[in-house]
């Protein structure tokens, strides 16, 4: 006979599936004992740059049940965002995740779906939904429940399908049954550290978040450093460099969520197009995307370090 902590897994896999999650994988909450020591020298070398808020509440990134009361799971999800249409060539480049509408309140509302459901189907169940929102080490709780490794970039990778897809997570007090970790497939391959054209890949697995183009141009409020003028290879918003040279992502496959479809004045955007960017224009382009977290003046700003 089926017992209830398998029955309940299974519900909550298949409603992922059904509210179109790529994959659910599931873990046990405590204490990160591996991240622990390399958060604490990734933070110690100042890898996060201008991040000041990845100093912020060190023990709770690294343990949920400071987070959550009472957690027992962490419910690891992921959602596709690989596109089927793309900006055209002659243009400046909007990292792919950012082409749609923006993945917060997207994922936000299908992560309540999912509780929901559950609390319909289990009953009295108390958690909480992270979407980038919180101190939660998305990638180290995937990799711990199954869903891929981390690879040379620091990016999650699976072999089905590549490494392009946001990851969120449930927290809930109930115990249900833990997948385990998957194995490395990364082998002797360098293709990331060596295409990334900031060196921002300082060694295998290790991302000096300060060097990053990412950083560069979306989190970074100062002026962009001049030793990196003419490196930034036309990347406005964010960078895809280190997955669209990683052999995995050619098993990528278009995403099936309309709301990530981008908009079509977008991708008929020219270099001309972005320089002369109106606010007009700007608000109607990315009226929901989340290249509203630059702003119009970051936005110009990038893309005149560019030209």
């Amino acid at each position: 006979m089926i017992n209830n902590k398998t029955k309940y897994t299974q519900f909550i896999k298949s409603e992922a599936q059904r509210l179109g999650f790529l994959s659910c994988g599931i873990s046990k909450a405590g204490f990160l004992e591996q991240e622990a020591p390399r958060l604490e020298n990734w933070l110690q070398n100042q890898r996060n740059g201008q991040m000041a808020y990845m100093e912020n509440h060190f023990d709770k990134r690294l343990d949920p049940t400071l987070l959550v009361d009472g957690a027992k799971s962490v419910i690891s999800l992921l959602l596709n965002y690989y596109p089927s249409e793309f900006q055209q060539s002659d243009s400046y480049k909007i990292s792919k995740y950012a082409l749609g509408q923006d993945y917060h309140f997207v994922i936000k509302d299908k992560l309540n779906a999912l509780l929901s459901e559950m609390q319909s189907f289990i009953g009295e169940i108390s958690g909480r939904a992270f979407v980038d929102s919180a101190p939660v080490l998305d990638k180290a709780w995937a990799a711990k429940s199954g869903l891929g490794w981390i690879g040379k970039n620091s990016n999650l990778i699976t072999k089905q399908v590549g490494s392009f897809y946001f990851i969120a997570e449930l927290i809930i007090d109930l115990e249900l049954e833990y997948d385990t970790a998957t194995t490395d497939h990364c082998g002797n391959c360098t293709a990331c550290i060596d295409a990334c054209p900031t060196d921002a890949i300082v060694a295998p697995y290790i991302v000096d978040g300060s060097k990053c183009i990412s950083y560069f141009t979306i989190e970074l409020k100062d002026n962009l450093p001049l030793e990196f003028r003419g490196k930034f290879d036309d990347w406005a918003f964010g960078c895809d460099v280190c997955q669209d040279v990683c052999p995995w992502n050619k098993f990528s496959k278009a995403h099936s969520e309309p709301l990530f479809n981008p908009n079509p004045t977008l991708l008929a955007m020219s270099k001309k197009d972005f320089e002369e960017i109106t606010d007009a224009t700007f608000k109607m382009v990315f009226k929901n995307s989340a290249v509203k977290r630059t702003k119009l003046e970051g936005l110009k700003r990038n893309i005149e370090f560019l030209k």
